[in-house]
């Protein structure tokens, strides 16, 4: 008898017992846009430590910083757009608490996830040439092209940018089904394919689980942006990238956003009274949190 595709799903505590200490962890989505923020408020509730976090950083970044779970932080940036600097992020980097930076051009970042995805050990790309990228990183290497340019000259010299290889990505789109297959509904893939496949595990969350036909009812099938030969669990997560964005499902919740932003700069008390309100809870309290959150507003 012939067997189907292997049911994947999972729970957001199952997915965090599968990591472990010491672990480079990439987290997709990009800024304040469709981080799997269900996911990161799990590690924030674990035992997890000593963890190296591969992002185009947000609230993710910012949120593990601050919780002292983060050893070493690779990142193009870490923002929430209508908040420039990432406060917990930026009290991090002004107290020192985060021990090792590498901070990347954007080009050489999303070069290194590539080098990752094609189990390559670099690739190599112009950017960062000139710049204070190889200053502050002087272990990234220079290599000599062996091919004549255009110009019919040879010895072009290029930055061999390291793959960033990651033993679990996560990251969170619109629907999947239950083997794995995701699709994104928004405008943006933000790179998350390049995430799971320089991984050797890719844990997914989204706020939907479907049956595999209903992938492409409203959608076209090059929005298929994961497969299931890429992923290794499936978390159905409603809400789950909350206070990020997740088009069209829901924007960015910007007043929850400014309440975390002024916390995040504020005082110890204001600190740990969001903190006692949203994050000590589990994902279920969290969401209840938020709800009532909203209420106030009406």
């Amino acid at each position: 008898m012939t067997k189907g595709p292997r049911d994947k799903r999972m729970s957001i505590d199952d997915v965090v017992g599968e990591l472990q200490d010491g672990m480079t962890i990439g987290i997709g989505g990009w800024g304040p846009r469709r981080k799997p923020m269900a996911l990161v408020r799990a590690i924030l509730r674990s035992e997890l430590k000593d963890l190296t976090i591969v992002s185009w950083g947000g609230a993710d970044v910012g949120l593990l910083a601050r919780a002292g779970k983060i050893r070493k932080l690779v990142y193009a940036f870490v923002s929430l757009d209508s908040v420039p600097l990432e406060p917990s992020f930026q009290k991090a980097r002004q107290e020192g608490t985060i021990p090792e930076l590498v901070e990347l051009d954007e080009g050489m970042f999303q070069t290194g996830l590539r080098a990752a995805a094609q189990r390559l050990p670099f690739l190599p790309m112009r950017a960062g040439l000139g710049s204070d990228v190889l200053v502050n990183q002087p272990w990234i290497k220079t290599v000599t092209s062996p091919y004549a340019g255009p110009d019919g000259q040879s010895g072009e010299e290029l930055v061999a940018v390291p793959a960033l290889h990651l033993d679990v990505a996560l990251v969170h789109l619109n629907r999947a089904d239950q083997h794995g297959n995701a699709t994104y509904l928004g405008p943006d893939p933000y790179f998350d394919d390049l995430f799971a496949m320089a991984a050797d595990r890719c844990y997914l969350s989204v706020e939907q689980v479907v049956d595999t036909a209903g992938l492409t009812v409203d959608t076209p099938v090059q929005r298929l942006l994961l497969s299931r030969m890429m992923v290794s669990g499936v978390v159905e997560t409603p809400n789950g990238a909350h206070f990020t964005t997740c088009t069209p499902d829901y924007e960015r919740d910007e007043r929850f956003q400014r309440t975390y932003a002024a916390a995040a700069s504020g005082s110890d008390d204001d600190w740990a009274a969001f903190r006692a309100r949203f994050l000590e809870g589990d994902e279920a309290a969290y969401q209840a949190a938020v709800r009532s959150f909203a209420e106030e507003a009406k």
